[in-house]
């Protein structure tokens, strides 16, 4: 059943090129290779993503990419959600873990102030983020099919959108991230009134920040503009979920990649070895069978060996046991984590839930030999103020390597030419729009806070 819900949903993302005016005549003759790959990638249903991005209510983007910019969001009001996501790193943040609140910029960059930790997992890249995710978190806690998994989204109302929206109400409420410690003091030295309310008054808490918003001129205005006929006793945090939520769908849509040309019937859009890359990747690498649909992926979890690092999540800490902190029933999900979506992947670096690998040649290595790269892992790898929190001994690698996913169990002998043309694949699918998004950072909030650092 979940299978046939996932594939309607891959189907919602797919419209014919006549339907949106991109039909491509490829003047690349077809080859053999083309007939194979275009087989090998449709048992997967890797079908291209077409039509353009749906319209939104200008005044509702505005507000939302004001909002997502604004540090008057985090309870100490020196992180914005662009801290984690921000447009100069594909809207991830170029970290192997995510620094929230109370971090301080070392040469470029962000480490975790006195008294402070790293968030506990890397920051996923919100590029293309509205095109229809299956799950978001690494761990799945949110998702459009089902209920919501996890007690930090117990109080998430579920009528106030859809996934992408609900997911916007995590972050604030969250200590680490942006919310703050009890006692904290803000960049002006006053309390941090959002970290006095305790764990179990997320409610509050969110109440507390539109009251912030609302007793700015620019703010006000800009609510009423986006929803109009609403006063502004009605508004709540929800409502400014839905603004960035509505930017994140508007703006961070980039699928104008070597790859969808392909898909589109462009032969030469590909490179040689880029072909052969993806032969391997859908074919004999297996690796669609994780990565599959059209986003390439964000529908499924796997333990696939990713190196432990950071201070841990839950029950589990020092480890992350990922999906299985949260579905504990299941002895598949002990430290499986969502399959990413892998569009615009060769921007969004480090890679794995922990950052463990800087680059896309290291992670292929990685699920050439799973068993042998945990055993052999190079804590070089992680920025100087990570090494001693990588958790690399006999006991948590054999407890990983217990319940490692079938699907890469088996040892792959990749020549460093095949290990190449899987890179050159990967990076074909990436949108040259998605290198510089600078143009989406505004030159001002409403509340005058820094934008940068």
């Amino acid at each position: 059943m979940r299978t046939i819900r996932m594939l309607s949903v891959w189907v919602m993302l797919v419209t014919t090129g006549a339907a949106c005016g991109r039909d491509i005549v490829s003047t690349t003759p077809v080859q053999p290779v083309d007939v194979a790959l275009r087989s090998e990638m449709s048992r997967w249903g890797v079908l291209p993503i077409l039509g353009e991005a749906p319209s939104s209510n200008p005044e509702l983007v505005a507000l939302g990419q004001a909002l997502f910019f604004d540090k008057l969001l985090s309870g100490n009001r020196d992180v914005s959600c662009a801290t984690c996501h921000h447009p100069r790193s594909a809207f991830s943040d170029g970290l192997a873990l995510a620094v929230g609140t109370g971090g301080i910029d070392v040469g470029g960059h962000r480490e975790p102030g006195a008294g402070r930790r790293h968030v506990s997992r890397n920051a996923p890249s919100l590029v293309n983020i509205g095109l229809g995710a299956f799950y978001l978190f690494w761990d799945g806690r949110l998702t459009q099919f089902g209920p919501h998994v996890g007690p930090d989204v117990a109080d998430v109302p579920v009528n106030v959108g859809d996934v992408l929206v609900r997911q916007a109400m995590l972050p604030v409420v969250n200590r680490t991230e942006m919310r703050g410690e009890p006692g904290d003091l803000d960049r002006f030295g006053a309390p941090n009134e959002l970290a006095a309310y305790g764990d179990q008054e997320q409610g509050e808490v969110r109440k507390a920040i539109m009251r912030r918003l609302l007793a700015i001129d620019g703010y006000r205005a800009m609510f009423s503009a986006a929803f109009p006929g609403i006063p502004s006793a009605a508004l709540g945090f929800e409502h400014a979920a839905q603004a960035i939520a509505a930017f994140e769908r508007h703006a961070l849509r980039r699928t104008n990649t070597p790859f969808d040309r392909y898909l589109a019937r462009d032969n030469g859009a590909l490179s040689a070895s880029a072909k052969r890359g993806a032969m391997l990747f859908f074919g004999e690498a297996q690796c669609g069978s994780c990565h599959a649909g059209p986003l390439l992926g964000g529908g499924t979890f796997a333990n696939v060996g990713a190196p432990q690092v950071g201070p841990g999540v839950g029950g589990g800490a020092p480890l992350d046991r990922g999906r299985g902190e949260l579905i504990t029933q299941f002895e598949g999900y002990r430290f499986a984590f969502r399959a990413p979506p892998l569009r615009n992947v060769e921007l969004t670096a480090p890679y794995m839930h922990s950052g463990a690998y800087a680059t896309l040649d290291a992670v292929v290595k990685h699920y050439a030999d799973v068993a042998k790269a945990m055993r052999a892992y190079d804590v070089t790898q992680l920025p100087p103020v990570l090494r001693s929190a990588y958790h690399g001994d006999e006991g948590t690698i054999g407890a990983i390597l217990q319940v490692l996913d079938f699907r890469v169990r088996r040892q792959l002998a990749l020549t460093d030419e095949q290990r190449g043309d899987l890179v050159e694949f990967l990076r074909s699918l990436t949108d040259p729009a998605a290198r510089d998004l600078s143009s989406l950072v505004p030159h001002s909030v409403p509340s005058g806070l820094p934008i940068e650092p």
